[in-house]
């Protein structure tokens, strides 16, 4: 290709930005029409157990009980209220999350390089594209360095599209490989992406997993509500009831069954785990996504700057002319370079100054102290350069040819005043040198050993030969010598892969590194053992089922992986039936990301591509994080569990008055009347059952095994239909026949009606609410029992109590309520046994846990 001209452009100044911000608005898609908050309302009370609940309400109308068709709609609006304020509380929280993760551009404006928010981009604007970015606006290219984009967003081809200058590019796209220099042509809801985002944006978007098996729970639920109450109902016209009773005691059933709350409670306790999350900097883009964390178990982690800082130093060079050891703070200028001679000192600033002028990155002051500004690695190479020479590379002219760094060719090379500098691998620039190498061969070795990086970095004379190709040009190189570069582990790392193995979660290291470097780190870490064995890319064989054979296990680590190996690794791990979070920073993870179970892209060095296919962006980029995420998403599938044995045993107590009046022939009165159910399901159950989508993880969340992805299942139908069901059941007609007895009742004798049995019904009502009390608290855990949980630790049910207990004083006392439900308050008998209700739900509770435990 000819040579172009490299001189920088000046781009716009600050004042000249500023003024085309406010003519042209911020660089944003147009946002789709927000559905109306009176739509959303609606779908709210036409969803499927409302729309159960509407059919109810129109039995109880057409049966001439229009209280009771009152209090049904009431039930139906209160929940739809409920769960509209819910969700738009999750829509706010998920738009605030967004807003966490700005996407960076980086454009020249006074003629100075610097980083802004792509919404902040200008017509005319100048941006500097590399590997990774994503376009954010409409360009014109103006310079071009093997530049290739991925226009699969606009045009769905999967290739590679090639980019020369004078060629546009599209908002939407992304840089795949070279580099590039483009004017801004169009941004916001002028680009041609715009066009397209207004008619995606409205289409409608597959079921997620949760969203499958919530399905499942309610197709499970509203067939058995439904069967019941048709028994009921045959029931009481084989018993002589009159028809219009017949249907009372149907819809009551029914009614009593159905989880009103259960889709908001998902969604509350999804949106309060992804808030979680985001505390403690895990980005999460789908709240679906939430749920799935907590069934993951198997993570492949990435090295640099997951389990390391990110933050890297050469600590030792080595020339042919003797070797240095460099020490200096992080990217501090200033350090010592020891070296045996001054033949060494000269060739290992001749070393320095050649991998700075094929770098692009730097080091640069940031208030008080120095940062790496652009890629870590080379402003290591800098940092090592000005430590050298004192005033670092000082001015370097700008290179003439560029033959950009490439994933499968693992260097990069620049042509600078007629000379061609290569930096890379060492595996793959040290073949490509002349003369004896087995020197840098055993100082690789002992730099490796170390879990140091490595870079070799070589040159030669420059031919003017434009039709050279990359491969072509790398070749018959003067090898000047090796870096070594830390890059320390995160002080965190080491407890985090500790904390996984502990939740069950296997941990593999996959990673582009030299073998030995990503040994040295794993078992810095604690990931792998002093035997370990380390596989390659060459080691993996090509079907799917051979690689997870020989992947799935503990501490593995797989070095010097190529993106689609990482792709195959996460295919063949879940056809394992694991499900599988990736990591990944780089364009070419891409795929992995998005076909692993959760993506999980790095937010600080991460790129755009990496970060559009992850369901999870760490803004920290540390792998303690993910286990925090993992712990979320566990806390968050345990609490909608939680809900369902809470409301599950809650079903029992409200359905037994009406087994025992059908199993009696309708010779025993009702205990609770539908109407009483239904003060229960809105008054009680909601709140409560809100608070526990709520609990916070407990210390033995990670302890546990991870989440198997059902919901409804063996062990809380047994806890709600079994254990705290039958004990809340038991006390509320516990209730209700000792006021009976205390009132002069006997076996065999007729039950007395009036103000006894009303005092009796508002016993067992009482004793309903109190069980429900209890039982809330037991629900918080599945192995403890109530006393031993940290009764601060989710003060949300505190309050929701509260607000229970105080709805029930108006049930009971306010007479014109507590005539319209059918109940009058108890009597000292009827309190007394309605109070026992909370410990014995408790002690009950208890003893099956310990039963449980051994």
């Amino acid at each position: 290709m000819p040579a172009v001209d490299m001189s920088p452009p000046s781009g716009l100044t600050e004042a000249e930005a500023g003024a085309l911000l406010a003519d042209h608005g911020p660089n944003v898609l147009p946002r789709a029409p927000a559905t109306p908050a009176w739509r959303r309302l609606v779908d709210q009370l036409i969803h499927f157990f409302a729309l159960m609940l509407w059919i109810a309400a129109a039995f109880a109308f057409v049966a001439g009980l229009p209280q009771l068709g009152v209090a049904i709609v009431i039930v139906v609006v209160v929940n739809a209220v409920f769960a509209f304020v819910e969700e738009h509380r999750a829509d706010r929280a998920a738009e605030r999350l967004r807003e966490l993760l700005p996407r960076q551009v980086t454009v020249i404006r006074g003629g100075r390089r610097r980083q802004i928010d792509a919404a902040e981009l200008v017509p005319d604007d100048v941006v500097v594209l590399e590997a990774g970015d994503r376009i954010s606006a409409d360009l014109a290219t103006t310079s071009a360095h093997a530049l290739s984009v991925d226009t699969s967003t606009l045009t769905g081809e999967s290739v590679p599209t090639h980019v020369s200058a004078g060629d546009p590019l599209f908002a939407g796209t992304f840089v795949t490989e070279g580099e590039a220099e483009a004017v801004v042509t169009a941004t916001g809801g002028d680009t041609r992406l715009a066009e397209i985002a207004t008619l995606t944006q409205t289409g409608p978007r597959p079921p997620s997993p949760l969203t499958r098996e919530l399905h499942r729970v309610v197709r499970t639920i509203a067939t058995i509500a439904v069967g019941v109450g048709v028994a009921f109902f045959l029931v009481s016209m084989l018993v002589g009831t009159a028809a219009t009773e017949a249907v009372v005691f149907a819809i009551g059933v029914t009614v009593a069954l159905v989880p009103e709350g259960l889709l908001p409670t998902v969604t509350l306790s999804l949106a309060i785990g992804a808030q979680r999350m985001a505390r403690r900097n895990a980005l999460v883009r789908r709240l679906d996504a939430v749920e799935t964390l907590g069934s993951t178990t198997f993570v492949c982690t990435d090295k640099t700057g997951t389990l390391t800082r990110n933050e890297m130093q050469v600590v030792e060079a080595w020339t042919a002319a003797g070797a240095a050891r460099v020490s200096g703070a992080g990217y501090e200028p200033t350090g010592t370079v020891d070296t045996d001679s001054d033949a060494a000192m000269t060739a290992v600033r001749a070393l320095a100054l050649a991998g700075v002028r094929c770098s692009s990155g730097r080091v640069v002051r940031d208030a008080d102290r120095w940062i790496a500004q652009g890629d870590p690695m080379e402003a290591a190479l800098d940092a090592l350069a000005r430590r050298v020479s004192g005033d670092g590379a000082g001015t370097i002219s700008p290179p003439t040819r560029r033959f950009p760094f490439d994933a499968r060719r693992r260097r990069m090379s620049v042509v600078v005043d007629g000379t061609l500098y290569v930096k890379g691998a060492p595996d793959a620039v040290l073949p490509r040198c002349a003369g004896e190498t087995s020197a840098a061969d055993a100082a690789l070795a002992r730099f490796t050993t170390r879990g140091l990086r490595v870079l070799a970095i070589a040159r030669r004379r420059w031919e003017d030969d434009r039709a050279a190709t990359a491969d072509e040009a790398e070749r018959h190189l003067e090898l000047l010598g090796l870096v070594g570069l830390e890059d320390p582990p995160r002080p965190a790392a080491a407890a985090a892969v500790a904390a996984c193995r502990k939740a069950g979660v296997k941990v593999a290291m996959v990673t582009g590194d030299h073998p030995a470097t990503a040994l040295a780190i794993a078992r810095e870490v604690g990931l792998a053992d002093a035997d370990a064995p380390v596989l390659t890319s060459d080691d993996l064989p090509s079907d799917l089922e051979h690689i997870g054979a020989l992947v799935d296990r503990d501490g593995v680590v797989v070095a010097r992986v190529a993106p689609e190996d990482k792709l195959h690794i996460a295919a063949a791990l879940q056809r394992r039936d694991h499900v599988v979070a990736m990591t990944g920073d780089g364009v070419n993870d891409g795929p992995a990301l998005h076909a692993a179970d959760i993506g999980v892209a790095m937010g600080r060095s991460g790129t755009d591509v990496a970060r559009e296919a992850a369901d999870l962006v760490l803004l920290d980029d540390d792998f303690a994080t993910i286990v925090a995420a993992i712990e979320y998403g566990r806390a968050t599938f345990a609490n909608i569990r939680r809900f369902l044995a809470y409301h599950l045993s809650d079903n029992v107590a409200e359905l037994t008055p009406f087994v025992v009046w059908a199993l009696s022939g309708g010779r025993f009165p009702l205990a609770l009347g539908v109407l009483q159910v239904l003060a229960l399901d809105i008054g009680t159950d909601t709140l409560s059952a809100v608070a526990l989508g709520a609990e916070p993880p407990t210390r033995n969340t990670l302890r546990s095994a991870p989440a198997s992805g059902r919901l409804l299942d063996a062990r809380v139908a047994r806890r709600g239909f079994g254990v705290l069901g039958p004990s809340e059941a038991l006390m509320g007609m516990c209730a209700f026949v000792a006021t009976m007895v205390a009132a002069g009742w006997r076996p065999g004798m007729a039950f007395p009606a009036g103000a006894t049995q009303l005092a009796a019904s508002g016993a067992t009502f009482a004793a309903v609410v109190i069980g429900q009390t209890a039982n809330a608290f037991a629900c918080r855990s599945d192995t403890r029992w109530v006393g031993a949980l940290d009764w601060g630790g989710n003060r949300l049910l505190l309050v929701a109590v509260v607000i229970e207990l105080a709805i029930t004083a108006v049930f009971l006392f306010v007479p014109v309520v507590a005539d319209a439900l059918g109940h009058a308050p108890p009597d000292a008998t009827g309190w007394t046994v309605a109070l026992l209700a909370a410990p014995v739900v408790v002690a009950v509770d208890a003893l099956d846990k310990r039963w449980q435990r051994s």
